[in-house]
């Protein structure tokens, strides 16, 4: 009963977060845009005209009843009407995030895979050249701007070697009758491979250190003291045990990375002509294109807000001393 309590207590948060980010989300589109239909009007309509076009996208009515509107319509799964595309914003949407998805859990897939073991590495070699040299290099692939080390990537394995291609997802002319039809081929993978790597290069430093400080902290637990009495291997005492109570941290920067993901790296889209989400909103501050903007934010604020309450949950499955209280 504790446990099914507690689970509604964070949903019924995670909901009341939800809408007060939508509701954020309209009303400063609204006040920075006081006439959002202006980049699709031009000069030589007439007044009737313009206000054809307002009427067109609800915008004559009052703004309360635009909200009460906008909030039904967003419990129904419709985000409205892109000005730019002139075509429903799910549809760009979906499309997108899809594409942002594919290279960005590529990406993090492949940062924790190597990050999180090798930081439990670098914690059992604390103190050595090797530690030094791992939380170094580290930092470094962490704070590099993805858009240099990116153009870096393109022009020595893209134009220089020619390994890979420099942009895009698919070598054009392609025809594709469905997503995984798309994505399912070689020369998509080829495209991935660069643009992936150097997202992973920048998440890598995360995991890395994140498990790196919690293990040397968990090397000074009891239950680590009683492991080795028992005369265990220390490679098991790393991995069977330390490791799995210093996950938490880990596990919670997981679901705030994979979150974010969800609105794409914009820099490292545009660098490579991805087109994902992240290259989408871009384009759509640029246009005035607020009904695509709008819903674009508020898919990456439910992906954090969902992971985040999952983390939770899972929280008390790694580490049963967690309570729910």
């Amino acid at each position: 009963m504790n446990r099914a309590r507690y689970l509604l207590r964070r949903l019924l948060q995670a909901l009341l977060a939800l809408f007060i980010i939508a509701t954020l989300l309209f009303f400063l589109f609204r006040l920075g845009l006081p006439d959002p239909t202006a980049a699709l009007i031009t000069e030589g309509l007439s007044l009737e005209e313009r206000e054809m076009v307002r009427a067109r996208f609800g915008l004559d009515r009052p703004l309360f009843e635009q909200y009460l509107i906008y909030l039904g319509n967003i419990v129904q799964g419709d985000f409205g009407f892109s000005f730019s595309y002139r075509a429903p914003v799910a549809d760009i949407i979906w499309e997108r995030l899809a594409n942002t998805l594919v290279l960005m859990l590529s990406a993090i897939l492949i940062a924790y895979a190597i990050g999180v073991p090798l930081g439990a590495w670098l914690s059992w070699r604390r103190g050595s050249g090797t530690d030094t040299a791992g939380i170094i290099l580290g930092l470094m692939f962490r704070s590099a701007p993805m858009f240099w080390t990116g153009m870096m990537a393109i022009l020595i394995f893209g134009v220089s070697l020619g390994w890979f291609p420099t942009s895009g997802m698919r070598t054009l002319p392609y025809e594709a009758t469905g997503f995984f039809d798309k994505i399912f081929t070689l020369d998509f993978l080829a495209h991935l491979i660069l643009p992936a790597l150097i997202v992973a290069l920048y998440y890598l430093g995360s995991p890395l250190l994140i498990m790196r400080n919690t293990m040397m902290e968990v090397y000074g637990e009891d239950f680590i003291e009683m492991a080795r009495a028992k005369g265990l291997p220390e490679r098991r005492i790393l991995y069977h045990h330390a490791a799995r109570n210093a996950l938490l941290p880990v596990v919670t920067q997981l679901a705030v990375t994979i979150g974010l993901a969800a609105g794409g790296q914009v820099v490292v889209e545009v660098v490579f002509s991805w087109p994902g989400l992240g290259r989408e909103i871009l384009n759509a501050v640029r246009t005035s294109d607020f009904p695509l903007a709008q819903a674009s934010f508020l898919i990456m604020a439910a992906f954090v807000i969902t992971l985040n309450l999952l983390v939770d949950i899972l929280y008390t499955t790694l580490d049963p001393r967690v309570t729910l209280q």
